[in-house]
């Protein structure tokens, strides 16, 4: 069925093709080390996926509409085949406001090794293990904007559970299925339930500064142990009603820039403190060629220490990007995030090159080693993983 979706979305781009564009991947990924469990697969994966963008505009460029349809079809995951919209927006623009009313996919924060303060649209985890694939999430958002800064205001009708892979699917879970037909949620209203937002964000001098606050269902779920009706262990996603409040800046001199993301959040038990902050400085034509090089500097630090729900109560995170600023935009990200607590270690490798108008090939690694039996990161020991990605744009 998704296959006959996926074709017929691109018979589409016959239509009005002048307001289509979007892109076709094929993907092969390869996972270094067998499985923690025996249903899931080993070895290499293939899968197709297709993202389109409709966008239309009238009343003089006032008003416009997008429409994002994506659809991906896995060989071995059937809970990663799977569709959504990742946009269907109505916007409504005015000199000093703007509406916007449909589903939406946006994103708040500043540093690379993770993003506390963005919080609107639930991660796609079955699209890749980073968490920065998202769903779209519904909204009417209403911008304020003012000489001392632009204020949103948003209304999230609606609320989207977070994908994980199936039983014979791979990362996430540790080899432990996770059972989202149990889901259970500390609101009586479940995924009706109506989330508040409110975000300032502003630009002075070389500061860009954005000041939010959430309020409503958690996007990151506690995953439970419990049992399925085969009495087999599952873990099950709990999902919490929370107030977070989240500030991020960024500072830009010259070739140095400075970044900063932190939240409190209240809801899980007792309030907590998280943040993130560092550095990234670029060298500038490196041994007299076009390339640049950044070397990138964040720690990241949770005052939950070893209660808390992530991995990244105390690490650092060491990484360099090389943009070689040619014709086929080039360009490379290596980093590697350490544990101060005990050593685990994750390594992070992308690399991207284009070819001709309308091609790129990528190639990403996800390397975890020293992983410690009392870190978060254990379920994903054996989970090494090679991908890569061949992209048609048009």
């Amino acid at each position: 069925m998704l296959l006959r979706i996926f074709f017929l979305l691109i018979i589409c781009l016959q239509v009005q093709a002048s307001e289509w564009s979007g892109h076709i991947d094929s993907e092969i990924r390869y996972f270094t080390q067998k499985p923690l469990a025996t249903e899931q697969y080993d070895g290499f994966n293939l899968s197709l996926a297709g993202q389109l963008e409709y966008h239309h505009e009238w009343d003089n460029g006032y008003q416009s509409f997008t429409f994002v349809p994506f659809v991906r079809v896995d060989q071995h995951d059937s809970e990663r085949t799977h569709m959504d919209i990742r946009e269907l927006t109505w916007l409504k623009a005015a000199r000093d406001w703007e509406l916007r009313v449909g589903i939406r996919k946006l994103f708040w924060g500043v540093t690379e090794s993770q993003h506390l303060v963005d919080i609107i649209n639930q991660s796609d985890s079955v699209e890749h293990p980073d968490g920065e694939d998202k769903l779209g999430q519904p909204m009417v958002n209403l911008a304020l904007i003012r000489d001392w800064g632009t204020v949103d205001l948003f209304i999230l009708p609606g609320f989207r559970e977070r994908t994980f892979p199936a039983r014979d699917g791979r990362l996430l879970g540790g080899g432990i299925p996770i059972n989202v037909e149990q889901v259970s949620y500390e609101s009586g209203a479940e995924e009706k339930h109506v989330d508040l937002a409110v975000r300032w964000s502003h630009t002075i001098g070389d500061w860009d500064i954005g000041l939010s606050h959430f309020s409503g269902t958690n996007r990151d779920p506690l995953l439970l142990p419990s049992f399925d009706v085969n009495n087999d262990l599952t873990l099950t996603p709990y999902y919490e009603q929370i107030q977070q409040t989240g500030l991020d800046i960024q500072i830009t001199q010259e070739d140095m820039i400075w970044k900063f993301e932190a939240i409190s959040r209240k809801g899980q038990e007792e309030r907590f403190t998280a943040m993130t902050g560092g550095l990234e400085y670029t060298f500038v034509g490196i041994l007299d060629s076009d390339a640049d090089l950044g070397v990138l500097v964040e720690y990241l630090f949770d005052d939950r220490n070893e209660n808390a729900s992530t991995p990244f109560e105390n690490d650092i995170m060491l990484g360099m990007r090389m943009t070689l600023n040619d014709t086929q935009s080039t360009e490379l990200l290596a980093g590697t995030i350490i544990s101060m607590e005990n050593e685990s270690r994750s390594y992070l490798l992308e690399a991207s090159r284009r070819f001709g108008d309308s091609w790129k090939v990528s190639l990403e690694a996800y390397l975890y080693s020293n992983i410690s039996p009392t870190d978060l990161m254990y379920g994903m020991r054996n989970e090494d993983l090679m991908q890569l990605t061949l992209a048609w744009y048009f």
